[in-house]
């Protein structure tokens, strides 16, 4: 085993490193790649500067490590750049114009948007008036006039 590590040179590393890339494929986890990636640097390297097995074995350590953070920061989804509204329909609705489809008589009337017909709340007015939403509270729009 002594022997192994003694005569662990270039081509070793960049063996090693074809070969976890190519167990990424087989059994995918984006775990491998990491790896084989390291190895790959430590057989340029070594390539470069001929460093002794031990300081290569750590060379291997410490890329193998950092490759972690690296990969976790890669694999972050990106936020979205606006506010998003994914289960919050009524709240993208706000700032919005629309035209009543019934009168809002004592307060309360409705409007259609797209294929939903909305209970809405705010001053008189008769149907076909424009109505800008205001706030949205669960499936209620409350409405100014446009």
């Amino acid at each position: 085993m002594s022997e192994m590590f003694h005569t662990l040179g270039i081509w070793n590393w960049l063996i090693y490193g074809v070969l976890l890339m190519a167990l990424e494929v087989l059994v995918p986890g984006v775990f491998l790649f990491w790896l084989g990636l390291a190895a790959l640097l430590v057989g340029l390297l070594s390539f470069a500067f001929g460093p002794p097995w031990q300081l290569q074995c750590l060379m291997f350590a410490i890329l193998a490590a950092a490759a972690v953070p690296v990969w976790l920061r890669l694999a972050r989804p990106k936020q979205p750049v606006g506010q998003t509204f994914l289960n919050r329909r009524a709240e993208a609705l706000v700032g919005r114009v629309f035209t009543l489809e019934k009168p809002i008589i004592d307060g309360s009337g409705t409007v259609r948007i797209d294929d939903t017909v909305w209970r809405v709340a705010g001053p008189d007015a008769p149907a076909g008036s424009r109505v800008r939403v205001v706030r949205a509270d669960g499936a209620n729009l409350t409405v100014a006039a446009a």
